[in-house]
């Protein structure tokens, strides 16, 4: 189902910018999209340090997971806005894409700092940027954009209509998910590590919302880059992680990012930015 999803939102994204044309302000947001994810592995380092007793090594790989982005809670946003009628800017998933790497790049440099963790070489390279979600992504994205609305056509009825269902079931199939490592995994969850799970995507929120400004975009777009600020990663990171970082605990990192801020994001998250980038954008 993730493979579904990644391409179906992909390959629209890609007929969307065939449609509406590249511009500047695709340029913008993906050179803003860049930079936060790079950015904000360092703040969730300096307030994971200050709330929690972790190990540099330990907040760092947190710290990453929360500078890279969900695309569960992207595709999520993105159902929001539909059913809310509100238009949004089809390159947005080009952004998500770009976001997916710098997080992991910016842990390592955290971890480096110490003396400890792997040196960043030419297979780690290859295994952050070759990561199967990142490169189903961005190719399916790149066929859409090549294909345009005619391939949009030829294939509407496959990743169009049974959209909305395959989302509802992999969400159901992800709570389970979330509530098997809440149970087996909740005794490391101190006081001081749920609340960084619920205040982290707060602080990423309210920088995609500010970014969204600076860019001038509309309610839809707003809304989705303080999305991809709030969202922890719990596919591609783990994995990137587990390579790096092997020595960092796993049971932190995928207990927060899919036990405690995924949950968070999907119940209050989303209305809640949605709210605010109305308020932000006028409408």
């Amino acid at each position: 189902m993730s493979i579904y999803l990644l391409f179906a939102i992909g390959f629209k994204g890609g007929v969307a910018v065939d449609a509406a044309g590249p511009g500047g302000t695709l340029a913008l947001a993906l050179l803003a999209g860049v930079v936060l994810s790079f950015a904000l592995p360092v703040v969730a380092f300096a307030l994971l340090r200050a709330m929690t007793r972790l190990s540099p090594l330990d907040a760092a790989a947190v710290a990453a997971h929360y500078g890279s982005i969900s695309i569960v809670t992207f595709v999520a946003g993105t159902s929001v806005l539909d059913a809310a009628g509100i238009a949004f800017d089809g390159w947005m998933v080009a952004v998500a894409a770009a976001m997916e790497a710098p997080a992991i790049l910016s842990a390592l440099w955290l971890v480096a700092r110490s003396g400890t963790g792997r040196p960043i070489d030419g297979e780690l390279w290859r295994d952050i940027l070759l990561n199967g979600s990142i490169v189903l992504l961005v190719g399916s994205f790149a066929i859409g954009w090549i294909t345009g609305q005619p391939g949009l056509d030829r294939i509407a009825s496959f990743i169009v209509a049974p959209f909305q269902g395959v989302l509802c079931l992999f969400l159901l199939d992800m709570g389970l998910v979330a509530g098997r490592g809440l149970r087996t995994a909740g005794g490391i969850l101190r006081p001081g590590l749920l609340a960084f799970g619920i205040l982290m995507p707060l602080v990423g929120a309210a920088a995609g919302a500010a970014t969204g400004a600076l860019l001038g975009l509309g309610t839809g777009s707003g809304m989705l880059f303080m999305v991809l600020g709030a969202s922890a990663s719990y596919i591609a990171v783990p994995a990137a992680m587990r390579v790096a970082l092997p020595d960092a605990n796993p049971s932190i990192y995928l207990t927060l990012s899919l036990g405690v801020t995924f949950p968070f994001n999907l119940t209050l998250g989303l209305p809640l930015y949605l709210a605010v980038s109305r308020m932000i954008a006028g409408g």
